[in-house]
């Protein structure tokens, strides 16, 4: 009855887990090897540590899990953010690990145009709390530049305009540095030509622009979008030359218009604005330069007039030094009686300071000193002789103390001497006792074969064979007799003292 409950109860094929997990993972990926699905990014997860990018896509009633591979994602020109509605494409599989399905996506783009501008607003708030569209950031744009970058694409009509109305205008040295305006790598090469004529040196061999013309023709949101990637507004708020921003027709609205220094409606309305119109500057120099020289004119009339007046006003030569001449006649009746009374003062401090010197008088204070240095030399004398006396006793009583441990030291060592000495004689005596001389000194003998080899057992030998004894004083050859498979026992001890039944110790082998 156990047998039968155990047997299968059908003819279907039996599965691994592993097996049945490649079935399924293989029919997946077979059926919906390409689709394009429409949902909100949900759970999103940044690139975790591996590079890679996981998150959910949502609708209404269903949920399906999402991979991005690291090198799909750095190639993504919309990057997925939380709630974002996208339309993702790539392949359905299975992941074994979890029991479940997911979508790798290769490539994501916003779903319609709400979506498309939900995410550049967001995107503008954000760099906006940065301070990257700050005013107080913009710089001035120069009123006649000397040298001028466009950043623009070189096949397009956006340059044959900007250089024609340039030409128009005020002819200048432009350089212009080429860039796809539209493509996945338009926005690294658009923020790299940026940096790229900021970090152009002055003077160098290329010259460096006083201003930067970002232009672009018109077209659909998703053809600007390469002005509004992240890296292009960072390159236009980072850059230290004034920069224009010329994108579009006036009514288009990119990220960049923000973060530039000034924005243009039209690629020629951005030359129009970084160029004056040389006739009329012509003009306006020619007109300010008569003026300049009409001012000149009546300016120096009025100070011509103005110094007449002052001249007049001006007082003779004698009224002018009969003020001076009085106050030098007063001080020079002052001046002997002054000199006199300083003298009598300078006298009299000189009486002074004389007696305060000869009570501090310099051979008086040296006699003082002299007495002073003979009183500390006598002191000197007797201190250092009481020292030496101390110290001569101190040395005697110390040599006493020398000479009595000196004879301690050598009794002392006598003593340990003679000890290690005997001590040294007991452990020879107790190696000589218990050596293998001794132990043939008391009738035993080692016996060995033709190869040198100690017999320890009766199997080791057999009838005929010739062995070697050796006793205490020396060796001699035996030859083993008996017969038959087992060797005989001798009839006598093979020693040259009378045998003595005593038992060999342990260690020292089979002795006869």
């Amino acid at each position: 009855m156990d047998s039968e409950s155990q047997k299968p109860s059908g003819n279907a094929p039996e599965w691994s887990v592993s097996d049945l997990s490649g079935a399924l993972k293989r029919t997946l990926e077979d059926a919906f090897g390409f689709v394009r699905v429409r949902g909100e990014i949900s759970g999103y997860r940044g690139p975790v540590g591996s590079g890679h990018v996981y998150f959910s896509l949502k609708d209404a009633n269903a949920k399906i899990d999402a991979v991005i591979w690291k090198g799909v994602f750095g190639r993504l020109k919309t990057r997925p953010q939380e709630g974002l509605e996208v339309i993702a494409t790539g392949k359905i599989t299975t992941f074994a690990g979890k029991s479940s399905y997911q979508i790798i996506i290769d490539s994501l783009e916003p779903a319609g145009v709400g979506a498309l501008m939900a995410l550049l607003e967001e995107r503008r708030k954000r760099l906006a709390a940065e301070g990257l569209f700050a005013q107080e950031r913009k710089q001035l744009i120069p009123y006649l530049p000397r040298v001028i970058g466009v950043v623009t694409s070189p096949t397009g009509a956006v340059i044959r305009d900007i250089l024609h109305r340039l030409e128009d205008r005020f002819p200048r040295h432009v350089l212009v540095w080429p860039v796809r305006v539209q493509g996945e790598t338009s926005a690294s090469e658009v923020a790299n030509a940026i940096a790229g004529f900021n970090a152009l040196a002055e003077g160098g061999r290329i010259p460096r622009p006083d201003v930067i013309i970002v232009a672009r023709g018109g077209g659909s949101l998703e053809d600007l979008m390469g002005f509004n990637e992240e890296v292009v507004v960072r390159a236009a708020a980072a850059s230290s030359i004034p920069l224009v921003s010329a994108v579009g027709h006036e009514t288009d609205v990119t990220l960049i218009d923000h973060a530039a220094d000034l924005r243009a409606p039209t690629p020629t309305g951005a030359a129009e604005k970084v160029v004056p119109v040389r006739a009329e500057l012509m003009a306006a120099v020619a007109d300010l330069s008569r003026r300049q020289a009409g001012a000149m004119r009546r300016l120096s009339d009025r100070r011509r007039s103005d110094l007449r007046a002052l001249a007049r006003a001006l007082p003779g030569p004698e009224a002018v030094l009969s003020g001076p001449r009085q106050r030098l006649d007063l001080a020079a009746a002052r001046l002997a009686p002054a000199l006199a009374r300083n003298a009598r003062a300078h006298e009299q401090q000189l009486a002074l300071a004389s007696q305060r010197l000869a009570r501090h008088s310099p051979l008086l204070r040296l006699a003082t000193a002299r007495k002073d240095v003979e009183g500390l030399a006598k002191a000197m004398a007797v201190a250092r002789a009481n020292i030496l006396r101390r110290e001569r006793d101190r040395i005697g009583r110390a040599g006493d103390r020398l000479a009595t441990a000196s004879g301690n030291l050598t009794a002392a060592f006598a003593r340990l001497l003679q000890r290690r000495r005997d001590r040294l004689d007991s452990v020879w005596a107790l190696a000589a006792s218990l050596g293998p001389n001794a132990v043939l000194a008391r009738g035993y003998a080692l016996l060995r074969d033709e190869t040198g080899a100690l017999i320890r057992a009766t199997g080791q030998v057999r009838p005929g064979q010739a062995l070697t004894a050796q006793v205490s004083d020396g060796r001699f050859g035996v030859l083993v007799a008996g017969g038959g498979d087992a060797p005989s026992r001798p009839s006598r001890p093979l020693r040259r003292e009378s045998a003595r039944t005593e038992s060999p110790k342990s260690g020292q082998g089979d002795l006869f």
